[in-house]
């Protein structure tokens, strides 16, 4: 800044040796100075002892800033450290050393409510007896039938004569007699009327008066109560070929899927007590699945379809474990559009084959333009210049396009 710079004493300022600057404000000692005389440069006046100048900077818009602002006098200015100037980015949350990150807390997804049954129905063992023993009581029902006839003098006398009976008169049908007749027939009934066959993969569900009272899985003859109702259940390994339900793709398309099931009854008081119908049930758990997986039509992506198999059966089966089914696989064995798009879709799957397989042939018939005109200059068979290279290549490329579409016809 080229200023002229002038000094003056101020007369007003005492002499106390105080190293105190002048206030800004002071117009005296800011405008009392001898000024240069031009062409001879600007010399200071020398201030008188223990006094200080009140030096200003003076610039070109006129504005007066006292020196003592901007430099300090301290004998000894006391040291600041300073750390090296690094330009690095600004460290996030939990980047700082000893500090934990800061970690989003996970939001959970709000389970789906999983079906439940009376948890006191669990399947367990029935007491029956083997069979001998109905067989048993039943005879003896009878021949005690025969005995109370016998008493009651109702035998024949042929009969009693086949029968090797003493001949005896009877006593009649009195009290005694008719409690012998009831005894004897309620033995029989009882003995002849618990008998069941029992099958293999075929259980029986028993019950008294609507309480679940076991569960038969033996096989052969068997004694069981006949004041008990039986359910028979099926628990062998079966495989259920469902309807066309209605699924849709990614895009949302709407399509017809038949799926196969593999499943079987593994809690049979579950299966029969816990759901009013658990074929139903299935069926139904079989096509709330195929509403929220998306199904791909056979034959395009195989793996999409081992993926939506997958999950298709490990829906079914987290829904139909509760009522006692085990399920192992749901299998989507066809899948077709539905009828209101299947036109459509036909006709886009034409469209793509058909520009699939236009592409595949402009790539052939560029590659062998391509190679017959570089073999024809690399062996120096002829010799072009680029509109002759330019004609070579149309009709080329004319030929070999008309030789593929003959081909193909």
């Amino acid at each position: 800044m080229s200023t002229n710079t002038t000094s003056s004493t101020d007369s007003s300022t005492p002499s106390t040796g105080s190293s105190a600057a002048q206030p800004t404000g002071s117009s005296t000692g800011s405008s009392a100075g001898a000024s240069a005389e031009p062409g001879t440069g600007a010399r200071a006046v020398a201030p008188e002892a223990g006094t200080r100048p009140a030096r200003l900077i003076h610039n070109e818009a006129t504005t007066e800033i006292p020196v003592h602002l901007l430099f300090r006098d301290d004998p000894d200015p006391a040291p600041v450290p300073l750390r090296p100037a690094v330009v690095a980015r600004r460290q996030g949350p939990g980047e700082r050393p000893g500090e934990r990150p800061a970690t989003r807390r996970p939001v959970n997804a709000r389970p789906r409510p999983v079906p439940s049954v009376d948890p006191e129905l669990r399947e367990r063992p029935a007491r029956v007896l083997p069979g001998a023993a109905g067989v048993a009581a039943g005879l003896c029902g009878v021949a005690g039938c025969a005995a109370t006839s016998w008493w009651a003098g109702l035998v024949p006398p042929l009969a009693a004569q086949a029968l090797g009976l003493p001949a005896y008169a009877g006593a009649g049908l009195g009290p005694a007699q008719w409690a012998a007749y009831a005894a004897a027939g309620v033995l029989g009934m009882f003995g002849f009327g618990g008998l069941a066959r029992g099958r293999t993969g075929r259980a029986w569900v028993l019950g008294l008066f609507g309480r679940y009272r076991g569960t038969v899985r033996r096989t052969g003859l068997m004694w069981v109560n006949p004041l008990l109702l039986r359910r028979r259940v099926d628990v062998r390994l079966r495989h259920w070929r469902s309807e066309p339900m209605p699924a849709a793709d990614g895009n949302g398309v709407a399509l017809r899927a038949v799926t196969l099931v593999v499943w079987r009854v593994r809690d049979t008081v579950k299966a029969t007590l816990g759901v009013e119908d658990h074929e139903t049930y299935l069926r139904e758990c079989v096509e709330a699945a195929l509403a929220r997986v998306p199904v791909e039509p056979l034959g395009t992506v195989r793996s999409s379809a081992d993926v939506a198999g997958d999950t298709l059966t490990r829906l079914v089966a987290a829904d139909a474990a509760p009522v006692g089914l085990e399920v192992f696989s749901v299998r989507p064995v066809r899948v077709e559009y539905a009828p209101e798009v299947a036109a459509a879709m036909h006709r886009r799957r034409i469209a793509a084959l058909d520009a699939a397989q236009r592409a595949s042939v402009l790539t052939s018939v560029v590659d062998s333009v391509e190679d017959t005109v570089t073999r024809l200059t690399m062996r120096g068979l002829v010799e072009l210049d680029d509109y002759e290279r330019k004609v070579l290549v149309k009709d080329l490329t004319v030929a070999f396009c008309a030789g593929r579409g003959d081909t193909g016809a």
